[in-house]
């Protein structure tokens, strides 16, 4: 068990490695109760929500979620999140557990009137199912019953309560996102394991998330990046009418280039050429004259390539495809290159 984000949470829970390959051949579940869980109402709610989230609310159906973010007047990201449209005038949003308080207080600072804010994070309790085999755990459970299409939401009600099914995930394999009241949460979570679903701990989800490249909150997202630096330009509209952080979003675009892009640094996926060194964040990124350029945001040694892999900012100069380089890791010097994204499909 570690701290993370005022919560102790499991590492692992046998082997880290067995976790991580149980999601990516068969199915596991991590508990995911630290995730913040907002609902937002109100008649407005809508247009209300789209004056600062850089996805297009309006674009949501009853019962779709999208990726979206919270953005500064500088642009860069306060919070990445999910947003659920449950029917025209409610929404949940799942915000990340570090943010929270903070989320919650920007958003109780932006309120109009007609519009509600209700956190029911201390309430509840969630549980990610996720690998190929997640349909079938889930089909399983609730007697044959079957997931909502991908990034979409349904409602469950038993016993008077409602249960939430997102079908939403960070590891990069189908599943679903499960939420449920805090005091059921044990027999839920022994309901899935029995019927196969393997506890995974943080390891494994960092693992999965680094080889698709999902960046995560605190890491590669933060206060100092805009969205468009870390590739997740289709979460951002701007398009669509004024969001907060769109005004400094467009003043740093570079006109010379093709599509969205931000002057400056580009998050880079970065894969040693040979050999089974483990990188780590922290880790010092240098060039071929050895100048150093970046520092690894994330990095591991990957389950499934067996090799050492991580994500970094580069200046656009170093950040191309093919872009060769060296890692210091620990003691040692490793020589490593600039990949497309993900690291496995």
């Amino acid at each position: 068990m570690i701290p993370f984000a005022g919560w102790e949470m499991p590492e692992s829970y046998h082997s880290a490695v067995e976790e991580h390959q149980a999601v990516r051949e068969g199915v596991g579940q991590f508990d995911i109760s630290h995730l913040g869980q907002i609902f937002v109402e109100g008649k407005d709610a809508e247009k209300w929500l789209n004056g600062f989230l850089t996805n297009d609310v309006t674009e949501l159906a009853d019962g779709q979620g999208h990726y979206t973010f919270f953005l500064n007047e500088e642009g860069c990201i306060i919070d990445d999140l999910m947003l659920y449209r449950l029917r025209k005038e409610a929404y949940f949003l799942v915000v990340n557990a570090s943010c929270l308080t903070g989320d919650v207080a920007w958003l109780e600072s932006l309120l109009i009137e007609g519009i509600s804010v209700r956190d029911e994070s201390a309430k509840s309790a969630a549980i990610a199912v996720q690998g190929p085999k997640s349909v079938d755990v889930f089909s399983r459970v609730f007697g044959g019953r079957t997931l909502p299409s991908q990034n979409r939401v349904d409602e469950l009600t038993l016993d008077g309560q409602s249960l939430w099914v997102c079908r939403t995930g960070y590891t990069g394999e189908d599943g679903f996102e499960f939420f449920c009241p805090k005091r059921d949460a044990e027999r839920w979570w022994e309901e899935f394991e029995e019927v196969g679903a393997k506890p995974c701990g943080l390891s494994a989800r960092d693992s999965l998330r680094v080889e698709k490249c999902y960046p995560r909150n605190g890491w590669e997202l933060d206060s100092s990046h805009t969205p468009l630096e870390v590739g997740l330009g289709s979460c951002v509209k701007l398009e669509k009418d004024e969001f907060i952080g769109k005004e400094a979003l467009l003043a740093a675009m570079d006109d010379e280039l093709s599509g969205p892009q931000v002057s400056g640094q580009q998050l880079a996926a970065i894969l040693c050429d040979e050999g089974s060194t483990p990188l780590q964040a922290g880790d010092r990124v240098y060039n071929e004259s050895g100048e150093e350029i970046g520092v690894l945001s994330s990095g591991i040694l990957s389950p499934t390539l067996s090799v050492g892999i991580g994500m970094s900012y580069l200046s656009k100069r170093f950040a191309g495809v093919g872009t060769k380089l060296f890692i210091n890791s620990g003691d040692n010097k490793v020589s490593a290159k600039v990949v497309k994204k993900p690291f496995v499909a």
